[in-house]
């Protein structure tokens, strides 16, 4: 069995701290959406399919962080069967590169289910605005992709 080096275990904290903050995020997110989506659609059953997608949309921070996870999982050779030396110094930049789609994934999930719940609302009284309610919750998606790709530079200059 391999003893894991300090930096090892940073790199694989930072690839928790991106899956457990997102996830956080896009839970709660989607939770919040969901109860939304159950008063409207009980007031309004033929919308139901409509409010589906913007109960969904704030999953995808949680998709980014896991995203961001196996990348360092790969990079650290986790994933390959050879754990690569990591030093403590690149175990940190590993934790600081999670940051930016674990904290806005967490973030942005919220606020983007606050976003849905008032698009649902709008679709129940007006099922043919679904399409401007789920415009404006990706809005908010914006910026869990920018920090997406951050966390992805980030990640991947690493070891570079």
């Amino acid at each position: 069995m391999e003893v894991l080096q300090l930096g090892q275990i940073l790199a694989l904290l930072g690839a928790a701290l991106a899956v457990i903050l997102s996830g956080i995020g896009s839970s709660r997110g989607v939770g919040l959406a969901g109860e939304t989506a159950a008063g409207v659609a009980t007031e309004n059953p033929e919308v139901a399919g409509k409010l589906l997608v913007l109960q969904l949309l704030p999953a995808t921070q949680g998709i980014y962080g896991f995203l961001i996870g196996v990348i360092v999982l790969i990079n650290t050779g986790v994933l390959g069967g050879q754990m690569v030396d990591i030093t403590v110094t690149q175990g940190l930049k590993f934790i600081v590169s999670c940051l930016p789609v674990g904290v806005v994934g967490w973030y942005s999930a919220i606020q983007q289910a606050k976003v849905s719940a008032a698009g649902m609302l709008m679709t129940g009284q007006r099922p043919e605005m679904s399409g401007r309610g789920i415009t404006m919750a990706v809005m908010v998606e914006t910026y869990a992709v920018f920090s997406l790709l951050t966390s992805f530079l980030m990640v991947n200059s690493v070891l570079g």
